[in-house]
């Protein structure tokens, strides 16, 4: 996982504060793998939140502030609710991803 310790930490206690203590963190993508060099920071969070409303606030909260504490990276955060969809690119973050 090619995520520094700061990063990690970040992530976990970001994500958390903003879709709750519930919510479950993927890392997927290039970042998942040691080999791969650079890369956006590909996201999913397993949110207990279910309002849209709800969601769109703590997804762009969440967004600035790990843009504060991380600095300015391309960070893709897909959000998976509890009653919503499931889409392909879900399968594909648990598939190949690990959670934080």
């Amino acid at each position: 996982m090619r995520l520094t310790d700061q990063e990690h930490s970040a992530i976990v206690a970001v994500l958390k504060r903003h879709f709750g203590d519930d919510a479950v963190i993927w890392l997927f993508g290039s970042r998942v793998d040691d080999r791969a060099r650079g890369g956006d920071i590909d996201l999913l969070v397993e949110t207990p939140l279910n309002d849209p409303d709800e969601i769109v606030e703590a997804k762009l909260a969440a967004l600035v502030e790990l843009y504060q504490r991380i600095g300015e990276q391309k960070i893709d955060l897909v959000i998976q609710r509890p009653d919503g969809l499931h889409l392909p690119i879900h399968r594909i973050a648990h598939e190949t991803g690990v959670t934080l």
